[in-house]
């Protein structure tokens, strides 16, 4: 996710980190502390600046929960970027606009249609990953984004 997701949701009292790293930040009461491995450490006053910088450009950013509440988070939705990021990762997702309920989206693998397929002969050796969509009948469709879609900021995990 975007940082300013990720910021919303610090200061709401969550955890939060980007998905390479082993420590995370942490809201204190005035400070926002990175808590690593080599102890704690206050980003912004760092004299690496473009540490704190790239880190806040970055868009695979994680929120880890409210540790400090225990209480639901309030993040706001995101991009189809981010979308496609937990798509990829097997997450489900739903555009908040969605009029139907229980519709989502989701990313097949794909299969060998050697083992898996009603096709004959050598014309397929595969088929590729492609995304469906759980409709609200139950049914499950292939899907292809619109436009609006892809260009949306209501995307949402299901």
């Amino acid at each position: 996710m975007e940082f300013k997701q990720a910021y919303e949701a610090l200061k709401q009292g969550a955890d939060i980190k980007r998905e390479h790293w082993a420590g995370f930040w942490r809201k204190n009461s005035t400070t926002i502390h990175l808590h690593c491995k080599d102890g704690t450490i206050v980003p912004f006053s760092s004299a690496d600046t473009f540490f704190t910088i790239d880190n806040i450009l970055a868009d695979d950013w994680i929120v880890n929960g409210n540790k400090s509440t225990g209480t639901e988070l309030n993040v706001s939705t995101f991009t189809f970027g981010e979308a496609i990021r937990k798509l990829k990762k097997g997450e489900k997702v739903a555009r908040k606009g969605w009029n139907g309920k229980g519709m989502f989206v989701f990313l097949h693998e794909g299969y060998d249609t050697n083992e898996n397929s009603k096709f004959t002969g050598n014309d397929h050796d595969c088929v590729n990953p492609y995304f469906c969509i759980k409709n609200v009948d139950g049914n499950i469709s292939t899907w292809v984004p619109s436009v609006n879609d892809c260009l949306s900021e209501d995307w949402k995990v299901v």
